[in-house]
């Protein structure tokens, strides 16, 4: 961790470089699982496609689609978390680090789309339910259950690194649910010859995932919009720093983030009369109080002096 001063624009402002250590192992094991996710789902997407025409099944078919549209979904993954690694250029200063969030706001349109569609065509076949192999049904979900089960164990495990791996684990969780639900169905039109089953159960699922979704889509948005994080209070953290000894006023403040990980937070502080050594201890202050409490990891803080403001006849007309 570096601390320094410089002079810009008239103005000091002091700064805080902080180094963070990249998991490259864990990136990789990542990225090896996305791997195995995308060849799973292409086997089972043809195997479904086959077997769903053949019996004239829409959830089986439905549920190709889904893994269909994993397969572009996860490549998408699979290449963010590649891309997101690189460093920072004087072109890109924040390096690649929103790929992530935006490979996360691309899939989430993608489930939402395929949701669309297959709540559609499911509506129409409530009024006319089309018969159906049940025992072929049944085999082939199986099939399918047991390779997307495979797929989301091996995913869950990055789920909770960022948006993009959620995603992911998204895609892949939605398919293993199709897949159980598929199973359930073709037991009842099997025993019972319920073949509204088929489009009941695509309809249930296809909500519970359109929920899911949101969630996710909504997280992307506020990202990308440079939202305050949804865990933090922006009046808490304005209030935190004013009731810091040395503090007066507390403006400009903005917090945001590029990524699951990176929290952001620049602010102007007016600040009483002091020495340069008490500058630097109440930066220092400020930055442990902002880490520990709301866990932002970098911070670019603007000092200036009541009788500094004065001589420079700052106004801040755009302040919040």
């Amino acid at each position: 961790m570096q601390e320094y001063e410089k002079e810009c624009c008239g103005h000091t402002h002091q700064h805080e470089l902080h180094t963070h250590g990249k998991s490259e192992n864990g990136e990789e094991s990542g990225n090896k699982n996305i791997a195995w996710a995308i060849v799973l789902n292409i086997i089972i997407t043809a195997f479904e496609i086959v077997v769903g025409l053949f019996i004239g099944s829409l959830a089986l078919v439905s549920e190709a689609l889904h893994n269909f549209s994993d397969v572009g979904s996860l490549s998408l993954s699979w290449w963010g978390e590649k891309i997101k690694t690189r460093g920072n250029t004087t072109l890109k200063t924040y390096g690649y680090k929103r790929a992530e969030i935006l490979i996360a706001f691309i899939n989430s349109l993608v489930l939402l789309a395929v949701v669309a569609y297959i709540l559609i065509e499911a509506s129409q076949r409530l009024f006319y339910p089309a018969e159906i192999a049940g025992t072929s049904m049944i085999w082939a979900a199986l099939v399918a259950l047991m390779g997307n089960g495979i797929a989301t164990y091996i995913l869950e495990k990055d789920a909770h690194k960022n948006l993009n791996m959620k995603s992911a684990w998204l895609h892949s969780l939605q398919d293993a649910l199709f897949s159980l639900g598929i199973v359930v169905g073709a037991v009842l039109i099997y025993y019972f010859h319920w073949f509204i089953v088929d489009p009941i159960i695509s309809i249930v699922l296809s909500v519970y995932v359109l929920k899911e979704v949101y969630g996710l889509l909504k997280d992307a948005v506020n990202i990308l919009m440079e939202s305050v994080p949804s865990d933090i209070d922006f009046e808490e953290v304005k209030g935190a720093l004013k009731v810091i000894t040395g503090v007066m006023g507390v403006h400009d403040l903005h917090i945001w983030q590029t990524d699951s990980h990176s929290r952001f937070l620049s602010a102007h502080l007016e600040i009483e009369n002091v020495e340069n050594g008490e500058r630097n201890e109440l930066l220092y202050q400020i930055q442990e109080m902002l880490i520990h409490k709301f866990k932002i990891n970098h911070v670019t803080i603007q000092m200036l002096s009541v009788t500094e403001a004065e001589k420079l006849k700052m106004k801040c007309a755009h302040c919040n």
